[in-house]
């Protein structure tokens, strides 16, 4: 794979990758390096996420994959048409991804989910490239507000001119960014995102891909 995209043996952070020892330790059966992003190589609609979970992508080695976050991303993929199954459980499942790529805009588990700012300046070369290679007029949703500005940032646009909103949808040139809240335990348990808010996320963005 092309190193400018996803290093597999990236060490730039050097907490994220002491860290990232100290949980192979711990959890020797875990995946525990940098997570590549994951779908249809050729697709037009890319997903945009934090960082791996502890026990999900961190795990597995796919992101989204093995936790609760997962859960409805996978499953609204699955309605509109972008995966063939509702649910991804491990990287040896046969889950294909159409017109759909998922990656996040730190690829190593940071400690408690929460990267710092150097960490995700220092991965967003990597997120910069990704987004590179996105034919023109694709649709980028950012899950939360860190991925946002991650991919402001990665196309060289000020971030005090687009503001993070759930369900804004921000023309950046050649491409078009949609916000929405990000399918964490914490959102979805709280109901600061419901079921509806984030099908409806995803109905903006089919309409987005097929208009």
């Amino acid at each position: 794979m092309d190193k400018r995209l996803f290093d597999i043996d990236c060490h730039a952070c050097p907490r994220l990758a002491e860290f990232l020892d100290s949980v192979r330790d711990r959890f020797p059966d875990y995946y525990c390096r940098p997570v590549p992003s994951f779908g249809d190589a050729a697709a037009n609609f890319l997903i945009v996420g934090l960082a791996p979970g502890m026990h999900g992508a961190n795990r597995t080695g796919r992101p989204f994959t093995g936790d609760h976050a997962g859960i409805l991303l996978y499953q609204m993929l699955h309605k509109f048409g972008f995966a063939s199954h509702s649910e991804s459980i491990s990287v040896d499942d046969d889950l294909q991804m159409s017109n759909c790529r998922i990656t996040n805009a730190v690829k190593c588990l940071p400690p408690d989910n929460k990267p710092v700012g150097a960490e995700i300046n220092t991965c967003n070369t990597f997120l910069s490239h990704e987004l590179a290679q996105l034919p023109d007029q694709s649709v980028v949703l950012a899950l939360g507000g860190i991925a946002h500005r991650a991919i402001l940032k990665a196309l060289g646009f000020r971030q005090a001119e687009f503001k993070f909103a759930h369900a804004a949808v921000h023309d950046l040139e050649r491409l078009r960014l949609l916000d929405s809240y990000h399918c964490s335990r914490y959102n979805t348990n709280t109901r600061r995102l419901t079921n509806d808010m984030f099908e409806a996320i995803f109905a903006q963005a089919r309409e987005l891909l097929d208009n």
